[in-house]
């Protein structure tokens, strides 16, 4: 690649990124004054994110603008850094997400999901109690559970729903402990459950308990978990290849920046 082509490519690429940067760093800030807990915990990382962005495409700009092989060897390194990042992470996320799967239930178009089923990070991080009271604040939520009644009016309706995975599991007792279904947010819990599984007892009717504090809650959280980390893996993936043609061209620019050096 000739070095106006390679050095105009960097510069551009560079100066869009930019504004890519700054959308980001908005991104955050949005972030940090519109969400809940959960999310509000990822403002610093991706204002992180942003400025770590920024400062890369201001040296990548500046340095096919002033044709510096010194602020482009500064690029390639950092953009390399953030490359072998993409690789662990991604790497991790899909060892971390690998195991786990919904179980189907007779009679149900949804499916149940147990704890065990997934993998050891996620049986650390949900078993810590700070951990899951944490989750459990932002990510389930009591009204979602007291309004199954509300969409689904017959039993037949709520059989055929499909519920989500938090929902599945933290807003009714599992299937196993064999509760006669009232309706779609209430059971009845004379009936002397058919299983040893302790979530059957630990499930009450009442709105702020429900099977919160159940495994099977924790199991439907870490399938959510692992569904958003997989977006973020495929989503590192393409950012990866992207960013792995940039370095390439990036390369082209700097070593033709040194060789027009040397010549001068």
């Amino acid at each position: 690649m000739s070095t106006g082509v390679s050095t105009f490519v960097i510069r551009w690429i560079n100066f869009l990124t930019m504004f890519v940067a700054v959308g980001v760093i908005g991104f955050g800030v949005w972030i940090s004054a519109h969400h809940d807990g959960c999310r509000k915990s990822l403002t610093l990382p991706i204002l992180g994110l942003g400025a770590l962005i920024f400062l890369i495409s201001v040296i990548g700009f500046f340095g096919a603008l002033k044709n510096n092989s010194i602020l482009l060897w500064m690029y390639l390194i950092m953009l390399c850094l953030i490359l072998l990042g993409i690789i662990l992470f991604t790497v991790l996320a899909f060892i971390i997400t690998n195991n786990g799967t919904g179980h189907n239930v007779v009679g149900l178009r949804f499916k149940e999901y147990r704890l065990q089923d997934y993998n050891t990070w996620f049986l650390k991080e949900l078993n810590n109690t700070h951990n899951w009271k944490h989750l459990q604040t932002c990510l389930v939520k009591a009204d979602d559970c007291s309004n199954l009644s509300k969409r689904f009016k017959t039993l037949k309706q709520y059989e055929l729903a499909k519920l989500t995975p938090i929902e599945a599991g933290c807003c009714r007792p599992p299937s196993v402990c064999g509760y006669p279904v009232v309706n779609a947010s209430y059971y009845d819990l004379t009936f002397h459950p058919i299983s040893s599984n302790k979530d059957c007892k630990l499930y009450k009717n009442r709105k702020p308990i429900k099977c919160y504090n159940c495994d099977s809650c924790k199991a439907g959280v870490a399938e959510y978990m692992k569904k958003e980390w997989r977006v973020v893996a495929i989503f590192n993936v393409v950012l990866f290849v992207v960013l792995t043609m940039i370095y390439f061209v990036g390369c082209c620019a700097r070593r033709n920046a040194a060789s027009s050096h040397d010549k001068s």
